[in-house]
């Protein structure tokens, strides 16, 4: 059964926005290992909610192991064109995570959305933001300058914002370097709202390829130290993920017909042990959170398909079962209601 589209006009035109900065992404990268990688293209995975009928998505995933630890670039639309019980009408997203394998060279995440509401209301959400496992200061220089360029007038919000939403309280640190995040965002001109996010996701995806064509050309030595170190932030991306990240967690209590492609944030290897030692940093019930999250992934760290499944559900049942503990998770100004949107 084939994807169903949404029906409004607003949907339609996010999801064409959307799907053009996937492409736009996704070609970048497989060209990026057609010249220094293992030539081997970004591949597009699909799946459908409710078998097409309330839309779905694509994710294109690296096949380049010499490049990328993991790459995904996520698209998805779900409607409910018919239930107009519910107070949602559309969500249409990208949302994406590259973790390349060189330790020097850094990780990013962006993610654009638009929420249509069924009153004919709409806000975008946008979002980006620089990860590295062994910081250059050039990096975020260039990321920072791309962000303030971009967003314009409203880089001040969206800077604040995203120090708020990447902050790790438990460990006084922060995910990432340099942080974007803009919630509940929309003026009285749509068609400058959709511009902005447009213009927005191919400036800082073409910002980042730039950043990373030219960390892997130039930083070609990789110690042991590199590598754990490595390892040990990508532990703290998994751990940011799976006990603070609002959208990660929304997603998985609306539906579990997604559950690896919202998983595919997560780097292949964590370091268990570091993992384990922060059980007692978190407030309850997290802790209890964390020590499931352990308990599913192997000896050797690997976040494989079946474990990314595994972890999944940790964390649905967490929080079905502690809705208190969503209370606990980030935000930025503002709290989306995602999960009463889609269930009400």
């Amino acid at each position: 059964m084939k994807m169903i589209m949404a029906k409004s006009q607003n949907a339609q035109d996010a999801y064409k926005l959307v799907r053009a900065l996937q492409k736009r992404f996704a070609d970048k990268l497989s060209a990026l290992s057609s010249e220094i990688g293992q030539n081997k293209a970004f591949e597009e995975v699909t799946w459908l909610r409710d078998e097409g009928l309330h839309g779905g998505g694509s994710r294109f995933e690296s096949r380049d192991s010499t490049l990328f630890n993991t790459g995904s670039v996520n698209v998805s639309q779900v409607h409910y064109d018919d239930k107009p019980e519910k107070l949602l009408s559309s969500a249409t997203a990208i949302s994406t995570i590259i973790h390349p394998k060189n330790p020097h060279v850094p990780s990013v995440h962006i993610h654009i959305s638009l929420t249509e509401m069924r009153d004919g209301s709409a806000y975008w959400r946008v979002m980006a933001d620089l990860n590295p496992s062994v910081q250059h200061s050039e990096d975020k220089v260039t990321f920072d300058n791309a962000l303030r360029d971009l967003a314009g007038r409203t880089y001040t919000e969206g800077k604040l914002q995203g120090e708020k939403y990447f902050d790790i309280p438990a460990l006084s640190r922060k995910r990432g370097v340099s942080h974007f995040y803009l919630e509940n965002y929309f003026t009285a001109d749509k068609e400058q709202d959709a511009l902005l996010a447009q213009s927005f996701g191919e400036g800082i995806i073409d910002a980042y390829i730039n950043i990373i064509t030219l960390a892997f050309e130039q930083r070609k030595e990789i110690s042991e130290e590199d590598k754990q170190t490595q390892v040990d932030y990508h532990t703290l991306y998994l751990f940011q993920v799976l006990t603070l990240d609002r959208g990660t967690t929304s997603g998985l209590l609306v539906h579990s017909q997604n559950d690896v492609g919202i998983m595919g944030s997560l780097p292949t290897h964590i370091n268990k042990g570091l993992l384990l030692s922060w059980t007692n940093k978190v407030q309850i019930p997290q802790d209890e959170l964390v020590k499931k999250l352990v308990n599913v992934i192997g000896e050797d760290g690997a976040i494989d398909v079946p474990t990314k499944e595994k972890l999944a559900q940790v964390v649905r049942e967490h929080y079905t079962t502690h809705k208190e503990a969503l209370s606990l998770q980030a935000s930025g100004n503002s709290i989306p209601p995602t999960v009463r949107n889609h269930k009400a």
